[in-house]
């Protein structure tokens, strides 16, 4: 029988008039029957959050600490629970870069967000007088995450929020909400009720998600997802003078300077562009090789990508997925049947049965083909051909987006060097998309607003008051 789950309001289950069906993308079966949110719930589920914020907010700093070590000890223990439900959902497999090493990265962006802190800071203290910085929470934070890693990008949003002393109301994308909505429940066993509340919707017309962007009473919207959506959550949020910490698309690209070791690179490549199967952010979306080692560079890469075994995610046997969406697929499928008329398919390239689409590598690309030009979010790579570094760093700089970027070199001051002239947030070198959660992370230009992780991301879930005495 498929399960039907509920929402979580002020520490309770709470049934909601009508469900919705979440289906396994490996499979297309129904997985579970999520709850079809009013707009009634979401106002209780904010007016719990914002009740409860009065006592939250006037724990002290090792109350704050201690309950953040609580929850990622809870969602510990359900590790692997919460692991097969993000496969069934999401579609990525248990192993390799899948869902159990998506909550390894939950419990580690648990504990150390966990030990972080924002003492009060002295400015002053002189015969003047004394100037005293202090941090204060915020109030309820909004929080709308996407499909692609679904418990951990909730980590993201929740545990500074909860450690700076804010509570939370969380809305999961439509397409993976199940296990969002498990994590909350386990949370709630550790937490007092009303800290952490989640509503979901199959957002035909995103109510919930406007909702919550304009809602009077949410002080702060976090929100990962696409630019489009990115914008009207902006917008929205305007006349309330939210807070905002946006991170949105990404077109990444890779730069492939001639002194590389072909083979030894040909892994990080590949793990760079195909982590999550491309639908990750901060994933290489576009790599340029010198022309001294492209062809040495394709040949390594494809060799490689053959090496990777593509299948139903609750296989132990595979390393990769499928697709999540049909939306996502038809536009990968798209982006991949221009650019086959276009460059040279090194691999891949046809669609597969279902939502399953091949790793696809296709060379001899320029830079306003579609597929270089737009950020695809799939399993599909361009590569192109440069001889000149000055113009390449340009061609790679010239997008509306700055997320990620990463420079491939055995020289690394010189890459150190292309790193600060590329127009991202951050930029790695000979790997991409190795985010850490005591580094700063967040974009550029249209790719985001703010930041995440460690105590430059904690600073973003509060307001500074400044006292003079």
């Amino acid at each position: 029988m498929t399960q039907t789950y509920q929402m979580v309001i002020d520490g309770q289950s709470v049934a909601a008039a009508s469900t919705f069906e979440v289906r396994n993308p490996s499979t297309g079966e129904v997985i579970g029957l999520a709850p079809e949110a009013s707009l009634h719930d979401l106002n209780t589920a904010v007016a719990a959050a914002h009740a409860a914020f009065k006592t939250w907010s006037a724990s002290s700093d090792d109350d704050l600490r201690s309950a953040c070590e609580a929850v990622t000890a809870k969602i510990a223990e359900h590790s692997d629970e919460l692991a097969r439900l993000i496969t069934l959902e999401q579609g990525k497999p248990l192993n390799g870069l899948g869902s159990r090493w998506e909550m390894g990265g939950v419990g580690a962006w648990g504990g150390y967000t966990s030990a972080l802190s924002l003492p009060m800071k002295v400015l002053q203290d002189n015969n003047e007088g004394r100037v005293e910085l202090h941090r204060k929470p915020l109030g309820v934070i909004g929080s709308i995450t996407p499909w692609n890693f679904p418990v951990m990008i909730a980590i993201w949003h929740i545990m500074p929020a909860l450690r700076t002393g804010n509570t939370v109301v969380i809305k999961p994308s439509p397409m993976t909400p199940l296990s969002t909505i498990r994590m909350v429940e386990l949370m709630n066993e550790v937490l007092p009720s009303g800290v952490v509340n989640c509503v979901t919707g199959s957002d035909g017309g995103d109510s919930i998600g406007a909702a919550m962007s304009a809602h009077p009473d949410i002080r702060k919207i976090v929100f990962t997802g696409s630019c489009a959506t990115g914008e009207k959550v902006m917008r929205s949020a305007a006349e309330t003078m939210k807070r905002l910490t946006l991170e949105m698309g990404g077109n990444d690209a890779g730069i492939v300077l001639p002194d590389v070791d072909t083979a030894q690179i040909a892994e990080g490549l590949f793990w760079g562009g195909f982590i999550n199967n491309g639908q990750t952010c901060a994933a290489m979306k576009r790599l340029y090789v010198h022309e001294d080692v492209y062809d040495e560079v394709c040949e390594h890469l494809v060799n490689f990508a053959k090496s990777i075994p593509v299948g139903d995610g609750m296989s132990e046997d595979s390393i990769l997925g499928p697709i999540q969406n049909q939306m996502q697929f038809d536009k990968v499928k798209s982006l991949v049947d221009d650019a086959k008329g276009k460059g040279r398919v090194l691999l891949g390239g046809e669609a597969g049965e279902g939502l399953f689409f091949p790793p696809t590598i296709i060379a001899d690309l320029s830079n306003d083909d579609p597929l270089v030009a737009e950020e695809q979010f799939g399993p599909a790579l361009p590569i192109i051909k440069f001889s000149d570094l000055d113009e390449v760093i340009a061609q790679a700089n010239r997008s509306e987006n700055g997320l990620g970027g990463s420079v491939w070199s055995q020289d690394i001051e010189k890459a150190k060097e292309i790193a600060l002239k590329m127009e991202c947030g951050s930029v790695w070198i000979n790997k991409h998309g190795a985010i850490q959660p005591n580094a700063p992370f967040g974009g550029v230009k249209k790719s985001g607003i703010g930041v995440e992780f460690g105590e430059e991301g904690l600073q973003e879930y509060t307001d500074v008051q400044v006292v003079f005495s």
